[in-house]
């Protein structure tokens, strides 16, 4: 295969890509993957002062950004949001719902309004969010790509982030029925599912034996880096690439999945 065959094969030159939680680690290294395949990328946050590092890194590396505010649990704010884009930027090719929270409180001390505040973060905003940018999916001629982050948690139990867990399993559920819904309509939905990648969202779990036990169950033996998380992000964005691809869920995460003992 010629190079030029495979840049364009992944190639999101002309592309419009809105990234939810696009001010974090993760979701933020993904953006600047994206931009550098040729897409413009919309950060989307609550703080406009943790994107203007990564505003400037993708800037630095010859891409196009910016930022818009948002709370990823209203509803309002995301229509505003896909208003604002479709405006400034004419279309919406990609939408990656990163957004998310996190707390270790053990099982029996969960208080309601922890629990609401985590399921409206991980499993009501991410609904919002293929709703409002799937209607104008729907309605475009080449359709779109949804990527919604997922967990390791999600598919078996992990012990201390029992509401996470409970809210990425949603997360699965829901993705995978909208991969069914919209199938035939040109929008493909799928799951990134990263491993243990050291962030805010998990520092505070991270302790001396949850690392231990981490590494007992990752065949590779290390957390990941972000930056390992853009290949699979190129992939499921591309519609060259991963055209007959919807409701899959793919893993980065180290052989933790295909771990027992």
């Amino acid at each position: 295969m010629s190079g030029t065959y495979l840049e364009s094969l992944f190639s999101l030159t002309g592309k419009v890509a809105v990234v939810i939680g696009g001010t974090g680690e993760l979701c933020g290294t993904m953006a600047l993957g994206l931009a550098q395949a040729g897409a413009e990328v919309v950060l989307v946050g609550r703080n406009e002062a943790k994107a203007a590092d990564r505003l400037a890194q993708i800037e630095a590396a010859g891409g196009k950004a910016w930022f818009h505010a948002a709370d990823a649990t209203s509803k309002a704010d995301l229509t505003a949001l896909r208003d604002a884009v479709i405006a400034k930027s004419g279309r919406v090719d990609i939408l990656v719902n990163g957004a998310g929270v996190n707390s270790p409180t053990p099982v029996m001390e969960i208080p309601e309004d922890e629990f609401d505040r985590i399921m409206n973060a991980n499993l009501k905003g991410v609904l919002f969010a293929c709703q409002v940018f799937g209607e104008t999916m729907l309605a475009a001629e080449d359709g779109g790509s949804i990527i919604n982050i997922g967990s390791a948690s999600a598919r078996l139990p992990l012990s201390r982030v029992f509401t996470y867990s409970a809210s990425k399993a949603a997360v699965h559920n829901l993705s995978k029925n909208l991969a069914r819904e919209w199938a035939t309509q040109g929008v493909r939905v799928n799951i990134l599912v990263p491993g243990f990648f050291p962030a805010e969202q998990n520092r505070k779990v991270l302790t001396p034996d949850r690392v231990e036990q981490i590494m007992g169950h990752t065949p590779m033996k290390r957390f990941g880096n972000s930056a390992e998380l853009i290949g699979a992000t190129l992939f499921l964005a591309s519609n060259a690439a991963s055209s007959f691809v919807t409701g899959t869920e793919i893993e980065v995460d180290g052989g933790f999945g295909a771990m027992t003992i």
